[in-house]
């Protein structure tokens, strides 16, 4: 029998992404932009953290959104409608963006006068963790319904990120969330992640979040 031979084409396609990435990067930091990748599954509020947080921080930034989604724009609608400059990124059935696509989102957009970039990944706790966008930071978006054992699930969304969100923590009277149990679990995955347990609603635990986010900013142009 003739030799077959193997080709391991995922590792070649991470390899590619990878340098994609890092393109962003260097590109991003030349520009003094940046980026912050936010993820989260569908329904755990990222349109409406990211208002709240671009309503707090629009006089001390240039700002803007770019929001992927397999279809629609009815998120890059509500940042327009909220007066926030932004972008429609649709990915053609893909589950999240990679490197490649934000590259191109980020040549149509044109950021190099934006201080503050946005990329509001699409709607899950899987495909993003696995694709290195060439953001700056990655921050994930959970909230109180979605219960305390989503670390012990989705280890590897928990272990990209530099910082998780915990919010609809006005809902606790109708969900059991154990605060110390989930920090536990996010920490034993990644022990340098910060959490910040908030409310976008009512506006309670935003001021500490915002204080992180002003100090990876400053830090990315230092």
């Amino acid at each position: 029998m003739g030799e077959v031979k193997v080709i391991d084409v995922r590792v070649g396609a991470f390899d590619e992404n990878d340098r994609i990435a890092q393109e962003v990067r260097e590109q991003n930091r030349k520009d003094g932009t940046f980026l912050l990748n936010l993820m989260a599954s569908p329904g755990a509020g990222k349109t409406s953290v990211l208002l709240k947080t671009v309503a707090a921080l629009r006089d001390e930034y240039r700002i803007g959104v770019m929001e992927a989604d397999i279809d629609a724009s009815v998120d890059a609608e509500k940042m327009a409608a909220a007066g926030v400059r932004s972008i429609q990124v649709h990915t053609g059935g893909e589950c999240a963006m990679d490197a490649s696509m934000t590259q191109q989102a980020i040549r149509e957009f044109g950021v190099a006068d934006l201080d503050l970039v946005f990329l509001e990944n699409v709607g899950n706790l899987v495909c993003p963790a696995e694709q290195d966008t060439g953001a700056s930071v990655n921050v994930e978006i959970l909230s109180i319904p979605e219960g305390d054992d989503k670390p012990l699930k989705y280890p590897l969304m928990f272990r990209v990120c530099q910082a998780v969100i915990v919010n609809k923590i006005d809902t606790r009277r109708f969900f059991e969330f154990d605060d110390a149990a989930f920090a536990e679990r996010v920490h034993r995955l990644n022990p340098q992640a910060k959490i910040f347990f908030l409310s976008a609603r009512t506006g309670e635990g935003m001021e500490a979040w915002l204080g992180w986010l002003r100090e990876q900013v400053a830090a990315w142009n230092a």
